[in-house]
Order: structure tokens, then C-alpha cells, then sequence
């Protein structure tokens, strides 16, 4: 009797032991589940636009927005641009503080979106930002000029509301953030061509081509990449381990420290993006931006992150999904900004904060005479060249000097080969 209860103890035991191995089995084989866009927080790039348009029409005195429009081998992209100046007979007056903002570069980051749009609201006074001086603040943006590119990849970020959650590149599937020229379509070992497609070659991508002919007319002095995926405030370098070297890498780093202390309690990671993401990246806008177009501040900002959702889960790893949590970002990053636009301008326009120039940024005339400046286009459209006005003369003189210098060496050495046959006695054969 007691072999037959231990037998029936033992097989009860089997059976339930199997019955909870199935079940652990079943459950670990259950798709990750997938967050779709809360519609209650974010509109559509079709309604966001429409509703920063309708703030443009209700602000005609302080802001001003443009369509442009670029065609690559039948690929089409559109880039919308807002103007923000106080006067707007003022917008191109060069000796205003410029600042170039760019939101939404990767398609599945709609967050920035929507900051992009939080801040224009402050600019236009439409909402307020909480403790801070409504005075100090109107003499800081009476001294400013700001772009701001709500939904740099348009065609990318219709991909994403129509489901593909995890999309960041544009509509052809090329990453704009690996599309321009510094250190351009270099891979890593953990390369992913999903994730990092440079595309065929520097600027192929018209949004990449609309960026840069807008970063060029405009000249910035403070240039800022907004992205999400984590917290953290970066500066160059993105393709190396690196920030640059000198005094204006300093200023920039000194700049993020004091923003990140005063208004994120130190939570964000400072630092190069190359040496603090974990990774390379190459072709990056801000490296350009930095090293080529030589913005004087050029960063890069992550704005959120939600570190525990799974990689499949790609909009609740880089949008929050509640309100309050939505609140917080933009609330907490809108503040920032405002803060981060008196710093600047305090800091490139004030003369009695002003520090000596930074000499890492002339260039030699051997560069010039390689061809190594970029070109700009002046207020009145005509191509120039950076330090061109003056640098041009130089080059010309330095030419004429050159010449007139060979040609009298030629004259001088005649006149001497000259002198001497004529003091030379005849010699009869």
C-alpha cells in the first residue's frame, strides 16, 4: 500500500512538474508586446504642421515659416523651416545671435516633434515658461534669431504613423544622421545597415542636402540635433572618442555641465557622443557642423529614454506614454533651451563676458589657396566663400607678388648674362 501511495506522489509530482515546464515554455515563447502611439499625446506630422502653421498666421510680427522642397533620382523630400525675430525686418540682420534647431531627424522620435512645437508656443507667447522673468526673457529673444526644422524627415516619420514603429531612417531607408561628409560611411564591427544605411554617398539624401544649404545661409552660432533615446547633452566628436581640442571645446563643455546641473539635477550624460553612447557614429550632422560648416556651439541632445522597454519596443523606448511623463519631458527640456538660448547669447554677444577669439578656428592661407573654404551664400544669394572679402585680395596680391617677383629675377639675371658676354675678349679661330 505504501509503494503504491509513493508511486501515486511521484506520478502527481511528474505531472504537475511537466504542466509548469509547458507553461514556463509557453510564456517565454510570448511576442514581446508592442506599444502603439498614444493618439491622445502626439499628433500627426499632417496635424503638427497644420497647428505650427496656424501659430505662424496668428504671429505674422514675430514668426515666419518657408516650404523647401528637393528631388533626388525621383526621391522627393520636404523640409519646413520656422523663423523666429522679434522684428521681422530684422531676421537678416547678421550681428543677431542665430541659433539652428532640428527635430525629428529620426522618424521614430516623435517627442521631439512635439518640442519642437512647445517651444515655438513660448517664442510666439502663447504659453509661458514657469520662474522666469518675462523681461529678462523678451531682452534675451530681442537679440536672437532662431530656425527651428519641426520634422526634419518627413517621409520617414509617415512610415512610422503608418505602423513601422521601429523606423528611423527616411523614406528610402537611409539614416540622415549618417549622411554627411566627416568621416562619412565608415562601419564598425557591429555595424547594422537597418539601423546606420549611409546612403551612396555623402549628401545623396535631399533632406541631408536641404539641411546643409540652410546651415550655410544661415551661419548659426549654436547648432542643436534633437533625438531621443536616452538622456544626455553631447558635443563633437561622433565618429571618435574625442571632444575637440581648445578653448571653444571648453566653453561648449562648460556650457552643458552648468545646463545639465541646473536643470536636470546632473542626470545627463555630458560629453562627446563617440566616447559616451558606446559606440561610433560617422556622418553624423553635428560633426559636420562642427568641423566644416564651424558653428561655433554644435550639439547634439538626447531628450528621453526608457531603458527598460524591449528593443522591439521601439516607441515606448523613445516616446513616454503618459501624461505625465510627457509633461515632464517637454516641460523640463523646453525650460532648458530658453535657458540654454540667454547663455549663449550672453555668452558670443556680450562684450564685457567676451573672451579673446579663438584662433582654432582661422584658416591658414595655404588652406584657402588649396580651396579649402566652404562656400555661403550671402543675403543676396550670390555664392561667397567663408572670410571671402578679404582673403580674395590677399590671394590675388599674393599672386601678383609672385610673379612680378619671378619676373624681375628673370630681368636681373638677363641683365647680368648680358654685362658679362659684353666684357668677354674676342676670340678669332
Amino acid at each position: 500500500m505504501a509503494f503504491h501511495l509513493q508511486f501515486l506522489v511521484l506520478l502527481l509530482f511528474s505531472c504537475f512538474s511537466s504542466i509548469r515546464c509547458t507553461s514556463d515554455h509557453n510564456l517565454s515563447q510570448q511576442p514581446t508586446p508592442i506599444t502603439p502611439i498614444n493618439r491622445d499625446l502626439y499628433r500627426t506630422s499632417v496635424a503638427l504642421m497644420e497647428e505650427i502653421g496656424a501659430l505662424v498666421n496668428r504671429h505674422q510680427d514675430k514668426l515666419h515659416m518657408e516650404t523647401f522642397q528637393s528631388t533626388n533620382k525621383g526621391y522627393k523630400a520636404e523640409l519646413n523651416v520656422v523663423t523666429y525675430c522679434r522684428n521681422r525686418t530684422a531676421i537678416e540682420d547678421k550681428s543677431k545671435f542665430r541659433i539652428l534647431l532640428s527635430f525629428g531627424q529620426h522618424a521614430r522620435e516623435l517627442i521631439t516633434s512635439e518640442l519642437a512645437l512647445r517651444i515655438l508656443s513660448i517664442l510666439s507667447e502663447e504659453q509661458f515658461l514657469p520662474k522666469v522673468d518675462p523681461l529678462l526673457l523678451k531682452k534675451t529673444l530681442e537679440k536672437i534669431v532662431i530656425k527651428v526644422v519641426p520634422v526634419e524627415n518627413l517621409n520617414g516619420r509617415k512610415k512610422v504613423e503608418e505602423g513601422d514603429l521601429c523606423e528611423r531612417r527616411n523614406g528610402r531607408g537611409v539614416d540622415l544622421n549618417r549622411n554627411w561628409s566627416v568621416d562619412w560611411g565608415k562601419k564598425e564591427k557591429d555595424f547594422d545597415p537597418y539601423e546606420e544605411n549611409p546612403g551612396a554617398a555623402p549628401f545623396s539624401e535631399p533632406e541631408a542636402q536641404l539641411m546643409r544649404k540652410l546651415s550655410m545661409s544661415f551661419d548659426p552660432h549654436i547648432w542643436v540635433n534633437v533625438h531621443s533615446g536616452m538622456e544626455a547633452l553631447f558635443m563633437p566628436y561622433d565618429h571618435k572618442n574625442t571632444t575637440p581640442s581648445g578653448l571653444q571645446s571648453q566653453k561648449m563643455k562648460l556650457m552643458l555641465e552648468t545646463l545639465n546641473h541646473n536643470h536636470f539635477g546632473d542626470r545627463c550624460v555630458v560629453g562627446s557622443g563617440g566616447g559616451s553612447v558606446g559606440y561610433l557614429a560617422h556622418g553624423t550632422t553635428t560633426d559636420y557642423m562642427y568641423d566644416v560648416a564651424r558653428v561655433p556651439m554644435s550639439y547634439t541632445f538626447e531628450i528621453y529614454g526608457d531603458e527598460k522597454a524591449s528593443s522591439k519596443d521601439c516607441f515606448k523606448m523613445f516616446n513616454p506614454v503618459d501624461h505625465l511623463t510627457f509633461n515632464r519631458v517637454l516641460n523640463e527640456w523646453s525650460a532648458m533651451f530658453f535657458a540654454m538660448f540667454n547663455m549663449g547669447a550672453h555668452q558670443m554677444m556680450d562684450p564685457q563676458e567676451s573672451t579673446p577669439f579663438n584662433m582654432d578656428h582661422l584658416i591658414s592661407i595655404d588652406d584657402y589657396l588649396n580651396g579649402y573654404l566652404i562656400e555661403r551664400k550671402n543675403r543676396y544669394g550670390e555664392k561667397k566663400e567663408f572670410l571671402d572679402l578679404g582673403l580674395q585680395e590677399i590671394r590675388t596680391y599674393f599672386r601678383l607678388f609672385l610673379l612680378s617677383s619671378v619676373m624681375l629675377m628673370f630681368m636681373f639675371c638677363s641683365r647680368i648674362a648680358k654685362s658679362n658676354r659684353s666684357h668677354l675678349p674676342s676670340i678669332s679661330l
